[in-house]
């Protein structure tokens, strides 16, 4: 592809990657395009977020796909290898509770937020996104088959799970950007399944194979870091090992050392 190829300098990147064992390596094909290509509001020395630098590598990624192509509609452009990978669907089922009517919505899924502020762990999140909400009084529904505002219930479930599952805790509050500093439970092997639209079936199990951390006290200063998994496709707790990746240093560490910090994204692949 001639011109910019966000697909292009990934490929790159993870070959120098996969043959600089033992060495250090300056993503540059990466930070030299950040402000350009990627996110022009990105600014360099300046605190950005990880998550959102994820979305933009990732819509980038999604754009460098579709590059030959033009006038495709919305079903085909979710054909590329990037939602393939990515992305999931999300159903909004409403439920009226006058003539018990239902209606589905469903929208693109391609990272999970999960709301930390009064769970203790990845999977307690999981359950109060997907607890059912009354919507009543100001906040009542529409119903098409009564044909006026009544009660009902709204309740979304994961209705196609993605190949790689990235959840993003929500560690900082809007107009403060003050971070919560919890720690949540993160497991190493993720059953997806009380969480889906079809509830009936086979476990839909997920492997944990990297987390992303800030340390800092807010969203616009700190710093990121890593621990990953090796090999990270391994089901078997003692064939894969954890490390922690901070810059330069890179340390062999346990299971239990990544259970103990402040997670920002998760990294889950089926």
């Amino acid at each position: 592809q001639e011109g910019f190829c966000m697909m292009c300098i990934m490929e790159a990147h993870v070959n120098q990657v996969l043959y600089s064992s033992g060495s250090t390596i300056r993503p540059t094909a990466v930070s030299s395009v950040l402000t350009v290509r990627i996110e022009q509001h990105f600014r360099p020395d300046r605190q950005e977020d990880a998550h959102e630098f994820l979305h933009c590598t990732v819509d980038a990624m999604q754009t460098a796909c579709l590059s030959r192509s033009s006038n495709l509609d919305i079903s085909s452009q979710e054909t590329t290898i990037i939602h393939q990978i990515f992305e999931g669907f999300l159903r909004s089922r409403v439920t009226c509770l006058s003539c018990r009517a239902v209606s589905n919505s469903y929208e693109a899924l391609l990272n999970v937020p999960l709301d930390i502020k009064a769970a203790s762990s990845v999977t307690t999140a999981l359950e109060d996104s997907v607890k059912p909400e009354q919507l009543s009084g100001e906040n009542a529904y529409k119903c098409g088959k009564c044909d006026k505002m009544v009660a009902a219930f709204k309740r979304f479930t994961v209705h196609r799970s993605p190949r790689v599952l990235t959840a993003c805790l929500k560690r900082f509050e809007g107009f403060t950007g003050r971070k919560i500093s919890t720690v949540v439970e993160c497991p190493e092997y993720l059953d997806l399944q009380p969480y889906v639209s079809q509830t009936a079936g086979e476990p839909l199990l997920y492997t944990l194979y990297a987390v992303l951390l800030h340390s800092g006290v807010s969203s616009r200063a700190g710093h990121y870091f890593c621990y990953t998994k090796y090999p990270y496709l391994s089901m078997q707790a003692s064939n894969g090992l954890w490390y922690k990746m901070n810059d330069e240093s890179v340390d062999a560490c346990g299971f239990n050392t990544v259970l103990g910090q402040q997670a920002y994204l998760l990294f889950y692949v089926r």
